[in-house]
């Protein structure tokens, strides 16, 4: 049986947003910066939330996608 990608698809611009709001930890992203429409692309696929203070958090579910998916990339080597 072949193996099903069941996953949604982050677009690049979703990654780097998720890289940013991983790097900021606890304290999250403020509302209001370029990168909004895709936090809240993955507010709706339950990698983010956004907190009563108006700032953008990243679930358990969002730190999972991101060690997944942005940590677990192999780094460019220069073409070696």
């Amino acid at each position: 049986m072949k193996k099903v990608w069941n996953q949604p698809y982050l677009e690049t611009c979703c990654r780097s947003s998720l890289h940013r709001l991983c790097l900021t930890g606890a304290s999250g992203r403020p509302s209001g910066l370029r990168d909004d429409p895709c936090l809240e692309r993955m507010q709706k696929m339950g990698f983010v939330q956004h907190s009563p203070q108006g700032r953008f958090l990243a679930t358990d579910a969002g730190y999972a996608r991101y060690r997944q998916e942005v940590l677990g990339m192999k780094r460019y080597r220069g073409g070696r």
